[in-house]
């Protein structure tokens, strides 16, 4: 039997709620936008609707604006989780800290499943 074709797409993007870390709930949006509000405490990103890629490797990245971290530049956000389910929801993203001057500007999320582009949108902290 052939395999099925994996399908992914952005459920939605922009403005959500505060992600709570202790909880397998994803976040709840506020609002469908590119251009995120530049405050202290905004949780931004998208969140995927992936079925048919029950334990493939999902890797990610968050390219962000050049800022300092423990005195050097911090780096893409990039990371790894295996799909654990075959029909299953992942949101991707970040929240804004002080000193909140250097997160303003484009902020580019991508994820890949087994090595292929899957998404990819770029929010604009402002």
């Amino acid at each position: 039997m052939a395999k099925q074709k994996v399908d992914v797409k952005i459920e939605s993007y922009g403005l959500y709620m505060p992600l709570d870390k202790e909880s397998k709930t994803l976040p709840k949006l506020i609002r469908f936008t590119e251009e995120i509000p530049c405050e202290p405490g905004v949780e931004f990103g998208y969140i995927l609707s992936i079925r048919n890629a029950r334990g493939l490797k999902l890797t990610f990245q968050i390219d962000h604006p050049p800022f300092l971290r423990d005195g050097e530049i911090d780096p893409p956000f990039t990371g790894t989780e295996h799909i654990p389910l075959n029909d299953w929801k992942f949101f991707l993203g970040d929240t804004t800290w002080e000193p909140i001057e250097d997160k303003a500007g484009p902020w580019r999320i991508r994820t890949w499943i087994d090595g292929a582009l899957v998404a990819d949108r770029t929010l604009t902290l402002i």
